[in-house]
């Protein structure tokens, strides 16, 4: 849905401000290295269509930002460093993955990156003073997406009896450092304010 939202306001208002094209590239990069299976591996049509989806709509988001709406580009306050982010996501990803093997490290890596992605968004947002009412939509369906994500670890863990320990530890993160934006969301957003993060 959040795919959907960014993509839908860039089209409509014909801009790219206030969203932080390095937080898209992580994106793009998450889902890149998590779905390179897709030439190799087929588990069924639904699967494959939504890798397909987050692949292309990541990439069209790019398209967007770098390209078509380059003029709108807030490149002065989208200044976090992500290589302190990938960095660190590829150490765990060597150390602790389900096998060691290419794909299952390449998808370790997807998952702990995944979990810091969007603080380079979150750091614009500081910066710029605030995010207009589309973007704090389009982040707070991408925050809650995780949530939702936790609901079915903990019934997967107790129905299937299944555990995915990377996933728990990385969607926890990412969670936590939503946390913040949550309640800056559901103060303000919600009640037709202006969402500011504090500095």
């Amino acid at each position: 849905m959040g795919i959907i939202i960014i993509i839908w306001k860039m089209l409509t208002q014909r801009t790219c401000a206030g969203l932080s094209l390095k937080s898209q590239m992580l994106y793009a990069l998450v889902f890149t290295t998590r779905y390179c299976d897709l030439v190799f591996r087929f588990i069924n049509w639904y699967n494959t269509l939504m890798k397909l989806f987050f692949l292309i709509t990541s990439y069209h988001i790019l398209f967007l930002m770098r390209v078509r709406f380059r003029a709108s580009y807030d490149k002065t306050n989208d200044s976090f460093r992500v290589r302190f982010l990938i960095a660190p996501a590829v150490v765990p990803a060597l150390i602790f993955n389900r096998a060691f093997a290419p794909l299952d490290i390449l998808w370790a890596f997807s998952e702990y990156l995944e979990a810091v992605a969007i603080l380079p968004q979150l750091f614009l947002l500081q910066r710029s003073g605030g995010a207009e009412v589309l973007t704090a939509h389009y982040l707070f369906t991408l925050g809650g997406y995780r949530f939702f994500y936790i609901l079915n670890w903990i019934y997967r863990y107790f129905v299937e009896g299944k555990t995915n320990w990377i996933s728990w530890v990385a969607g926890t993160v990412q969670t936590l450092l939503y946390a913040d934006f949550f309640y800056h969301y559901l103060t303000k957003v919600v009640y037709g304010k202006k969402l500011t993060l504090p500095s």
